[in-house]
């Protein structure tokens, strides 16, 4: 008898799950760039998306990211490769890069699967450059995870007094984590870059994300004093940027 009702739970759950999958929609297929936008610089080379020649990021125009959301892809990089799947307005980026070898890989605040100069993945999952890694994020209210190679790197609700360091970090840079309604882009650094298996969901009210904070990778003094020294060079050229367009406005009455 315990063996039948243990067939009848299978068979209850199978469809239950084969349901929950076609919530999914595929955003690349392997064969087409329809729906998104670029510059001629992104192409289709064996079912995968990589760049060629400069020209901006690669956008995906057919709809927005809904507020809450899991986004699954699928990534690798080449030796120094820096690139980034921005997923929120501003500057919402979920970090890919080469570790081993880009500056950036130095600080884990700005490594690979980062939640780009805000928060630190708690360790460095990344496949071999070369091998392709597995990226997902989920987002629900105030709550970002950022997942590398099946592994729940980045868990945190940034509405925390607790993370007010990182929030403000971002925000100096010109970034907020209250910002939605973007259209998912995939940065193009110059570098060589391939994505695919690129899926989306939407992720309903009542749903579970099972939110556990993840801590981030502790930070050196030596790595934290150059992460200053890079947020005072970037508000001192939004500074002058400011000044330019005011001194471009006052010339032209």
């Amino acid at each position: 008898m315990r063996n039948l009702n243990a067939f009848v739970v299978v068979c209850v759950c199978l469809p239950m799950l084969a349901a929950d999958e076609l919530k999914f929609e595929t955003l690349f297929d392997g064969s087409s760039l329809e729906g998104w936008k670029h510059n001629g610089n992104w192409v289709i080379k064996d079912g995968v998306i990589t760049r060629q020649g400069r020209g901006g990021s690669l956008v995906y125009t057919a709809s927005k990211l809904p507020d809450d959301f899991e986004l699954r892809f699928e990534w690798k990089v080449a030796t120094g490769s820096n690139s980034g799947v921005y997923y929120r307005p501003g500057q919402y980026e979920y970090q890919i890069l080469d570790n081993t070898v880009h500056a950036d890989g130095k600080n884990p605040r700005t490594s690979a699967a980062s939640l780009y100069f805000c928060m630190a993945p708690s360790e460095d999952a990344t496949a071999p450059v070369g091998e392709w890694n597995q990226g997902r994020i989920v987002c629900k209210g105030s709550v970002v995870q950022h997942w590398l190679n099946g592994r729940k790197v980045i868990d945190f609700d940034y509405s925390d007094k607790q993370w007010k360091f990182n929030v403000d970090l971002l925000n100096a840079r010109g970034g907020d984590l209250k910002s939605r309604g973007a259209n998912l882009s995939l940065q193009d650094h110059g570098d060589p870059v391939w994505y695919r298996s690129i899926q989306l969901r939407a992720i309903g009210a009542d749903e579970d994300i099972q939110h556990k904070t993840v801590q981030p990778a502790k930070i050196s003094e030596e790595v934290l004093q150059k992460e200053r020294a890079r947020l005072k060079g970037i508000l001192q050229r939004r500074q002058q940027q400011k000044q330019r367009q005011s001194e471009q406005k006052q010339g032209g009455k």
